[in-house]
């Protein structure tokens, strides 16, 4: 349930309606907006746009917060195990929770088959790290996934063979994920929008994956002229990803293209698609690699408070393995 709009100043039936059409579904989305989005909509005058502005930063709880209130929020972050104990490692224990993960490689570098796994490794209470006593048992009971697919790479049949070697019933994982394909950008924003809606259902979504974040994006919004419109769009959908991951707890996991970087004599040679929008929003950076066979190396290249560092594992029939 999207909050009762017409709580808000100046805004009736027709405006409310009006908003919701635009992607202001809560008072969250209109606080955090511009007067010169809002004004976009037919209708919507600056004084009027201010005035709705306001009114939902008072409805919102957007003040501070206390750094003790920090370290209680972050008490309550748990870990996912990505199968590879060097990946975990690197991680600090797994992929964490309330945090946005980004996996950034060339085609078959093997970001997909991180995404397949982490949905059937949420179904081992063995593969979830938490300490005693910081996250009830509740909130981790019968854990769910969304995974959106703008590239059509989800396959069903690859999550039954690692669930399979993993010793968890396959149909199961499949029962707790929800799948939903998207083929352009404003799809991909709206299904990401959605996830609230699932858990306000009852679902308890623990993990969202993005595979891939920026595909539709770039396929959309070509040349410079489109550039400023397609970071302004990206930047929202990636708000949408750490508002999540905040308020409801979850792993947030998102696959990137690349691309070349013709200026670069030394380090990386490509660079993650999505620029400073997807460097900013991002909690921690991997660039995943192939090596000789099936072996693949990814590297940590920006986290808050872990070092850079670089974990080698392999892509088989079973899944990620060390």
């Amino acid at each position: 349930m999207s909050d009762n709009l017409t709580d808000l100043p100046g805004v009736g039936p027709s405006t409310a309606e009006k908003l919701v059409e635009a992607g202001y579904i809560d008072f969250m989305k209109i606080a955090t907006a511009t007067v010169g989005e809002l004004t976009d909509i037919e209708g919507i005058s600056e004084k009027a746009a201010a005035k709705m502005i306001m009114g939902a930063r008072d409805l919102c709880d957007l003040g501070f917060k206390s750094g003790i209130d920090l370290l209680k929020q972050r008490s309550t972050v748990w870990k996912l195990s990505t199968s590879s104990s060097e990946l975990d490692s690197v991680l600090g224990g797994g992929l964490e929770s309330q945090s946005v993960t980004e996996f950034a490689g060339v085609f078959g570098s093997g970001k997909t088959q991180i995404m397949h796994q982490s949905c059937v490794n949420l179904q081992n209470p063995e593969f979830l790290f938490y300490d005693e006593g910081s996250v009830s048992e509740d909130e981790l009971a019968q854990p769910k996934a969304v995974y959106i697919d703008t590239e059509g790479t989800f396959r069903p049949e690859r999550i039954m063979q690692m669930a399979e070697h993993a010793g968890i019933d396959g149909q199961t994982v499949l029962d707790n994920t929800f799948v939903a394909r998207a083929y352009n950008s404003d799809m991909q924003m709206l299904f990401a929008e959605k996830i609230e809606d699932l858990i306000q259902e009852g679902n308890n979504i623990k993990l969202v994956v993005i595979d891939s974040l920026t595909s539709t994006f770039r396929n959309e919004y070509t040349g410079r002229g489109k550039l400023a419109e397609r970071q302004q769009k990206l930047g929202r959908h990636m708000a949408t990803l750490n508002k999540l991951a905040d308020l409801f707890n979850c792993v947030v996991l998102v696959t990137n293209q690349v691309s070349a970087k013709p200026d670069a004599f030394f380090g990386m040679a490509e660079q993650a698609i999505g620029g400073h929008i997807v460097g900013h929003a991002a909690t921690f950076r991997f660039f995943v690699r192939k090596g000789k066979g099936d072996k693949r190396v990814a590297k940590l290249y920006d986290s808050p408070h872990l070092p850079d560092a670089e974990a080698i594992f392999r892509i088989t029939e079973k899944g990620i393995q060390d």
